[in-house]
């Protein structure tokens, strides 16, 4: 079993053969510039490697960018023996991030919550208490009523 420190180094070198890769070396009109590699991670092992890569497009570039992705992961992964010189090379499954979309959702609740506050503040905006300005007691009042 390899130590955490020599997994992470391959990975790093993974994610960055892997994108000079994608951006020079393959012609694939599926992939072109529409790809990110994001992150890439290896097991203990050294003997596979996740890589996650992100989409700038619609559904319809994803599906593209995924097959284009899978008919390349032979020559991605001849790409990642060469430069690692490792005994064995890594296979390569590739995953979707799923980055943007939780980007988006949060940026939807972040929308909710603050359409939210603006209905309070306007809700309160003319209101006043519903008892005294001031409930509590003070020392020394007792002493002034009587």
């Amino acid at each position: 079993m390899a130590d955490n420190a020599r997994a992470k180094k391959l990975a790093d070198l993974i994610r960055e053969v892997v994108a000079e890769k994608l951006q020079r070396g393959i012609k694939d009109p599926r992939l072109g510039t529409h790809v990110t590699i994001t992150d890439t991670r290896v097991t203990g092992d050294l003997r596979e490697a996740t890589v996650f890569y992100t989409v700038y497009g619609d559904d319809e570039d994803r599906a593209s960018a995924a097959a284009g992705l899978e008919s390349a992961k032979g020559i991605l992964r001849s790409a990642v023996g060469k430069a690692a010189g490792t005994k064995f090379t890594p296979t390569l499954a590739f995953v979707a991030d799923a980055l943007p979309e939780n980007a988006r959702t949060i940026e939807d609740l972040l929308d909710k919550a603050r359409a939210s506050d603006a209905q309070v503040r306007e809700a309160s905006s003319g209101a006043t208490f519903a008892g005294d300005a001031d409930p509590y007691k003070k020392p020394g009042e007792d002493e002034a009523a009587e």
